[in-house]
């Protein structure tokens, strides 16, 4: 495992305030156990360990990342992403929402869904799925990584 997912879990912990024993608590599992998780000896097993540590974390970043490192497919429907500032990610959903709204994609997607996308339309439509993945990439930033950025302010 990379030096950044040897720490995933930790950084997610430790921006709760927990300790490894309160949060082994509740999440479920063996304060040895989280502390494996940890120091990346063992990787939790797919299934709800993790689920329990994002939500009581309340850290989907660390749903991601850990999805990121051990799905290898998860690449193929979620684009990778980057822990941005709000104010970037919010201005990259603008611009590029803006500029797909303005290439009038919106109403060519919906001719070729009509007729059904067919030999001639393919690489159109590529192009079209292509512009809306790259839209989805800033607002997934946007829920990942600011979701709950406002939970632990006062």
């Amino acid at each position: 495992m990379s030096e950044v997912s040897q720490n995933i879990y930790r950084t997610g912990r430790i921006c709760t305030g927990l300790t490894q024993e309160a949060a082994a608590e509740r999440i479920g599992v063996a304060a040895e156990t989280l502390r494996a998780y940890e120091a990346g000896r063992r990787i939790p097993p797919p299934g709800d360990v993790v689920e329990r540590m994002v939500l009581c974390y309340r850290a989907p970043a660390l749903a991601y990342r850990h999805l990121r490192e051990t799905g290898g497919l998860i690449s193929y429907v979620v684009p990778e992403l980057e822990a941005r500032s709000v104010l970037e990610s919010a201005v990259r959903v603008y611009l590029l929402l803006t500029r797909f709204a303005r290439s009038q994609a919106v109403d060519r997607l919906l001719e070729i869904a009509e007729g059904g996308v067919g030999q001639r339309e393919q690489a159109e439509f590529n192009r079209i799925t292509a512009d809306l993945r790259e839209l989805a990439r800033p607002c997934l930033e946007l829920d990942v990584f600011w979701r709950d950025a406002g939970a632990t302010k006062d």
